[in-house]
């Protein structure tokens, strides 16, 4: 096989030389797929810009080699570089809506910088539009990305890295934020590339269970350093690194309830790391010999660093995570009820004849894809959809349909997650004053008890009180997200309404904060839970509503209806469910089966 990427030594520093990426080596064969893992801030995207020979501005590649198909990346000028990152390499940022240019037709943006004629260019145009399955006519190629929905928005993208042939495509967290049908398409469509055109792919997520249903290797980072490389079926059945050990445990599985395990500290910041092992302050099986560095060593085909891989726990059907029996139905009436809702968006009607209910200490799903209006249904329960109908109570009494409506007790009781905890924590404010401002409606809280208050409630999401007086920018996105929840806490709410809470997290931060939402539903707390990850639904939720097309399709407890569902629109979320590896050889696929390697192990 032809070795498509040979990086050796890559080491990427801060202006004032400490390491962000160090000494990484990554080598794949024509056709094979790499998946880059680790928490955020483990590196991921600065290696995978790296081998573009690119780094953002106060950052400078100091070290190592990056050939792609015989070409050095890292020895090109600047027109060499433009010429190779469309016709060598390629890149798929996360966010295609932010990297498509909103002013130019989908045609202009395909066939920008492609050699031949106009014919031959929009001819080139079609043929890929065809391949990554979207339309090919007129109409579609005068569009403009502002039409198109997320997923055909990253199809586009994806479109737009292939359609110079180029010989790898570095993909960077392409389906994070898109509903699991969306996400199991681009995930086909990548795999058929590779397959059909012979494309060597980089994959970076922090989602392990995409990660095996893509690709054929798995490097694994943390602190800016390679702790485990090799084949996915190895790495991932078969850690050997107590990182990617501690990864997998992390990760909630559709099939039971389970205690999740977070991983304790953070990643260290740049220029932090300890003098040893770097991810020794975390590890559960640290000794004296950690204290120094390890060497990336072979052990049993993967690539380790650690002194004791022996001591990992061997992949035994999903670790040796408790599984927890359902909470039992609530015997108090329902603290939240929604009878005959109905929303619309001008004309046009998006929810029709919703009901549901959220009992204390229980906690409510609502799924379904993008599109199917589940986030307008839980702006619909707060208040802040205007043009509705039916009828809402709350403890057992008629509630206002709008915010505006409603006393203050109602308010009070009702508290509201924002996906983006920026988008409820003022970026100008200190975390205590954003706290003391939900204090309002409490008149308990005046007379200096503000402080123990805002102490109790960020105690209670794990978050150090000492923290009160920084800013969100200097907080990680999962310390935001608690700060998001302590803020809804402290005004004494009998319902938490989470928006999808969870989809923008890395896999220990998630479940932390679902170990935390489970937490308060263990203090009588009602709650709504809004998503389209159906492993999350099975770890948290007792009920669950599945929506499509703003309807309720189906509704029950959530173990039925997650193990025998009756709806062919559930049965197809769960069919599009990405899990993890049952066993070192049973893998759940996808329809596409794995290609195999002629070149074993790296």
């Amino acid at each position: 096989m032809m070795t498509v990427l040979k990086a050796t030594g890559l080491t990427v520093e801060r202006a004032d030389g400490a390491p962000i990426i160090e000494d990484v080596s990554l080598s794949l064969d024509k056709g094979e797929v790499m998946g880059i893992v680790g928490e955020s801030g483990s590196g991921k995207s600065t290696l995978a810009l790296a081998l573009l020979a690119y780094a953002r501005r106060g950052v400078r590649i100091a070290g190592g080699a990056v050939r792609v198909a015989g070409t050095d990346m890292l020895e090109l000028d600047t027109a060499g570089l433009r010429k190779a990152r469309r016709e060598v390499v390629a890149y798929v940022a996360q966010d295609p809506g932010a990297a498509l240019n909103p002013m130019l037709s989908l045609g202009t943006l395909l066939t920008e910088g492609l050699a031949g004629s106009k014919a031959e260019k929009i001819a080139r145009a079609r043929e890929i539009l065809r391949k990554v399955g979207l339309p090919d006519d007129e109409a579609f190629l005068h569009r403009r990305p502002r039409q198109l929905s997320g997923g055909q928005q990253q199809r586009i993208a994806i479109a737009m890295a292939v359609i110079a042939k180029p010989k790898l495509i570095i993909l960077d967290e392409p389906t994070t934020g898109l509903d699991v049908s969306t996400r199991a398409k681009v995930l086909d469509l990548i795999r058929q590339l590779c397959v059909s055109d012979n494309l060597t792919a980089i994959y970076v997520s922090h989602d392990l269970a995409v990660i095996a249903n893509v690709a054929d290797h798995v490097t694994v980072m943390y602190g800016g350093q390679v702790v485990e490389q090799g084949r996915m079926q190895e790495v991932l059945a078969k850690p050997r690194h107590p990182y990617t050990r501690a990864l997998l445990d992390a990760v909630p599985s559709l099939q039971a309830r389970q205690l999740l395990r977070p991983i304790r500290g953070r990643v260290p910041a740049v220029g932090e790391a300890p003098s040893g092992c770097i991810f020794s302050d975390r590890c559960d099986y640290t000794v004296e010999a950690c204290n120094t560095r390890p060497r990336l060593e072979v052990v049993g085909g993967t690539l380790v660093r650690c002194v004791r891989p022996e001591l990992v726990r061997v992949f035994e059907a999903r670790s040796e995570a408790i599984d927890r029996s359902d909470r039992p139905a609530a015997s108090a009436p329902a603290v939240l009820q929604a009878d005959g809702v109905d929303a619309f968006y001008g004309h046009r009607q998006i929810l029709f004849d919703v009901s549901l209910k959220v009992e204390p200490g229980r906690c409510l799903a609502v799924v379904g894809e993008s599109g199917s209006g589940k986030s307008t249904l839980s702006r619909c329960l707060i208040g802040l959809h205007n043009n509705v109908t039916g009828q809402l109570s709350l403890d057992g009494k008629p509630m206002p349909l709008t915010v505006g409506e409603r006393d203050q007790n109602a308010r009070q009781r009702l508290q509201y997650i924002f996906q983006n905890p920026n988008a409820s924590l003022n970026p100008r404010r200190t975390i205590g004053a954003s706290l003391v401002a939900a204090l309002a409606n409490r008149p308990e809280a005046g007379g200096g008890r503000s402080d123990a208050i805002i102490a109790e409630a960020l105690e209670r999401v794990g978050i150090s009180p000492d923290l009160a007086t920084r800013y969100p920018a200097e907080l990680s996105g999962g310390q935001r997200q608690r700060v998001a929840i302590a803020r809804a806490l402290v005004a004494k709410p009998a319902v938490l309404l989470c928006d999808e809470v969870t989809s923008s997290l890395d896999v220990s931060v998630q479940a932390s904060v679902i170990e935390l939402l489970r937490s308060l539903l263990a203090d009588g707390l009602g709650m709504l839970f809004v998503t389209h990850d159906l492993a999350v639904v099975r770890n948290i939720a007792d009920t669950v509503a599945v929506l499509s097309a703003g309807r309720v399709v189906e509704q029950g407890e959530a173990r039925a209806v997650l193990s025998a569902p009756s709806h062919p629109y559930t049965q197809s979320l769960l069919a599009n469910t990405l899990q993890l590896p049952t066993d070192a050889t049973g893998f759940d696929m996808p329809a596409i089966a794995p290609r195999q390697s002629a070149t074993g192990s790296r």
